[in-house]
């Protein structure tokens, strides 16, 4: 099997976290290992590192896309939408993507996924998850 690109796995884990949150959503079993597995075949560690990144600190990505959201919540996102932007976020602050990177990803899932006010929406977070980063890191 060809390897894929990280913009193409990124758009994998993208099709995983919707996949878990619609099973969340309706209380459906689910294990995490199986939906990994039924979106891509070969054993991914940075797919597997992203979605239980994702997972395991996802209140907290909440939290902060909350904070940055302009009288909204995430959870009044769509799912492909919520998967892009915590996938954005973890991105920035969890891993060693750079972070022009990371943003830019997120801003392209966003245009072949939402509309146009949320990959504007979702450009604007992540933009204020970096700049708050970057000021924290220079204090």
């Amino acid at each position: 099997m060809e390897q894929l690109t990280r913009s193409e796995l990124r758009k994998k884990i993208m099709t995983i976290l919707y996949q878990i949150a619609v099973y969340q959503s309706n209380k459906i079993p689910y294990e995490v290992e199986e939906v990994i597995h039924s979106t891509l075949e070969i054993d991914n560690e940075f797919v597997k590192n992203s979605v239980y990144g994702v997972l395991t600190n996802q209140t907290d990505l909440d939290a902060l896309a909350n904070r940055y959201l302009n009288k909204w919540t995430i959870d009044r996102l769509g799912y492909t939408d919520q998967a892009i932007l915590r996938l954005g976020i973890y991105e920035l602050l969890y891993t060693d993507t750079p972070e022009v990177v990371a943003i830019n990803e997120a801003v392209e899932l966003a245009k072949d996924y939402s509309d146009d006010d949320v990959r504007k929406m979702i450009n604007g977070v992540l933009d204020k998850v970096y700049h708050n980063k970057v000021d924290h890191e220079s204090e």
